[in-house]
């Protein structure tokens, strides 16, 4: 049985014991994704940061994450046996410096917060990609949709990339809905027009997986 490890949902740094910084993605690509491949026969494993969904039935392995370092953990241990890995969560790029042990108070003035970058996961995915295997990875932009697809897609050495735009209201982030573009490493360019996202999971799948 053919193996696959999916990240879904947002991932959470924390400032205090009650807040952190997040952004507005809500798992639904990535489990209708996990759900998709569990129907085909795939061993699945899904590792997912903070959302309020169910599992799929009949997966693998499933693996609740918080921060991008769990998230990164996580997905390190299991790569190197997955035949394909799918990167849709949407991973923090940047994390607090200091981490307040108590509530940060309301205080006068403004609160000056000093971040740090968090491990680029995808990068390092490929960088130590396998033979055979087929790396996947997600692009969330707001303009210049497909040029910034196509510069991830070569500096993190994907085989696929799915890019959608993340600033319309009735689409992506925080919708059932989505439209992506499809990009590989050939240079084919497939635009999925919108749809619901468990039927974008089957077709973007119909694409990528006859290549494992």
């Amino acid at each position: 049985m053919k193996r696959i490890l999916i990240s879904a949902g947002p991932t959470r740094e924390r400032l205090d014991p009650v807040r952190f910084l997040s952004n507005r993605s809500t798992g639904r690509m990535g489990y209708a994704l996990a759900a998709a491949a569990t129907r085909r026969g795939w061993a699945v494993t899904l590792v997912s940061g903070p959302v309020a969904l169910e599992p799929p039935p009949a997966l693998a392995e499933f693996v609740a994450v918080e921060s991008a370092a769990e998230m990164a953990s996580a997905i390190r241990e299991r790569a190197a046996a997955a035949d394909c890995v799918i990167m849709a969560a949407a991973v923090a790029d940047y994390r607090p410096v200091r981490v307040a042990a108590q509530k940060i108070r309301k205080s006068p003035g403004t609160l000056m917060l000093e971040l740090e970058r968090t491990e680029d996961i995808l990068g390092s995915l490929g960088s130590r990609k396998r033979p055979g295997q087929l790396l996947v990875g997600f692009a969330a932009e707001t303009e210049e949709l497909r040029a910034h697809a196509e510069d991830k897609l070569r500096r993190k050495n994907l085989d696929w990339i799915v890019a959608n735009d993340v600033s319309r209201a009735d689409r992506g982030f925080a919708s059932e809905n989505n439209e992506v573009l499809l990009l590989n490493a050939r240079g084919d360019r497939i635009w999925l027009p919108l749809a619901p996202k468990t039927e974008l999971a089957e077709q973007i799948l119909n694409h990528i997986l006859p290549e494992v």
